[in-house]
């Protein structure tokens, strides 16, 4: 008879103490449970990895190209569809369009102060600040014209307007209206990339979110970003970091741990497929992010990852760069155990799964018949 888990156990227990069901329904409702369960799990040797490769693979190939997703009414634009399911699973360090949902805390939950906190996380540039730039070709010198209007609303004074670009090797003059840009090295090579490092120079706000938007959500403001910068954003006052998220995975792994990362690939993987329609069960999601994740750190799922780091030595030459893997392992004289699926394969061998797995052991009626009248004759 299958037994439950303790865990799933305690659960229907809880359950039911708090329904206040009688004996004989408890009993009902642990034989349902236990039927469940027996459904659910899967037979000793079962080819788990193929199941999930193809549950996974078969709803990819549905996809339609609608892979763009517009966040709130202004429209942050986020890739969906199979582009983001490929960026998810090649563990890309750098999202297409990275993006974050951040949470307010209650006592923040004030339109002017949801304002104020965008204003801080967006990131603001010098060609916000500046109407028109002129190269002189004679001084080797950037010359700015400065909106004054737009700084005071940063909070900049007139007086500290030439402190905005903060540029090595570069000297800062304010004449009037201009800001007058002069490298310490002047030459024609770099008096044009000068221009366009100004127009790019950081001044206010986190680096690399270039967008922010302010929504209501379930009765509660939230800010959406285009952008990412997850360990910033949790240093500014007002942020819950209990619930603010982004969807670049490194980022989560580099501030949360590889746990938070786990889960953020088994999230954002579910949301991609549902959200074209398709669904998977989430158990075979939890297979490929646990083995992304089980070395603590986050691997592809392609030759320079799990596929490319497998232990055998055929299954590596089966999947890509054949020639490289058998003579890297002949040089290192590496053997093959052969325990795997792929590998007896190839070897027209009988793989070791399923009842591939197990020597059958058994009392055959005819065999023993056999044997039998073989002793009357004897």
């Amino acid at each position: 008879m299958i037994e439950l888990p303790k865990s799933i156990l305690q659960e229907v227990m809880e359950y039911a103490e708090k329904k206040k069901l009688s004996e004989e329904k408890k009993k009902k409702l642990i034989e349902r449970v236990k039927e469940i369960y027996k459904r659910i799990t899967y037979d000793p040797e079962e080819p788990i990895g193929v199941v999930t490769a193809q549950s996974l693979s078969e709803p990819a190939t549905q996809m339609t190209m609608r892979t763009y997703h517009f966040a709130g009414t202004a429209g942050i634009q986020v890739t969906l569809g199979l582009p983001r399911l490929i960026e998810i699973f090649d563990a890309r360090k750098e999202p297409k369009t990275p993006t974050m949902t951040i949470y307010i805390k209650k006592e923040y939950q004030d339109l002017e102060k949801v304002k104020k906190i965008a204003e801080q996380i967006r990131e603001v540039k010098a060609k916000d600040v500046i109407i028109s730039t002129t190269v002189d070709l004679t001084e080797l010198y950037v010359r700015c014209k400065l909106d004054f209007k737009k700084l005071e609303k940063l909070g900049i004074p007139r007086e500290k307007a030439h402190k905005i670009i903060k540029m090595r090797n570069v000297e800062t003059i304010l004449e009037g209206d201009e800001l007058i840009v002069k490298p310490k090295n002047p030459d024609l090579k770099t008096i044009h990339k000068l221009k366009y490092a100004v127009l790019e120079s950081h001044i206010k706000g986190i680096k690399g979110i270039s967008q922010v938007l302010v929504t209501k959500e379930d009765d509660e403001w939230i800010i959406t970003t285009l952008g990412s910068n997850l360990a910033k954003v949790f240093e500014i006052e007002g942020v819950d970091y209990t619930r603010t998220y982004t969807n670049n995975i490194f980022e989560i792994y580099e501030v949360l741990g590889i746990e938070a990362a786990r889960n953020a690939i088994m999230k954002q993987s579910k949301y991609t497929i549902e959200e074209q329609g398709l669904g998977i069960d989430i158990r075979y999601i939890m297979l490929l992010a646990d083995l992304m994740t089980v070395d603590g750190k986050i691997k592809a799922i392609g030759r320079y990852g799990i596929a490319g780091q497998k232990a055998s030595v055929l299954v590596r030459a089966s999947f890509e760069e054949t020639k490289k893997h058998l003579i890297g392992a002949s040089i290192r004289n590496e053997k093959d155990p052969l325990k795997g699926t792929i590998e007896n394969i190839i070897m027209n061998q009988i793989a070791p799964i399923g009842t591939g797995a197990f020597e059958l052991v058994g009392k055959i009626p005819s065999a023993i018949r056999r044997k039998e009248e073989k002793k009357k004759k004897e």
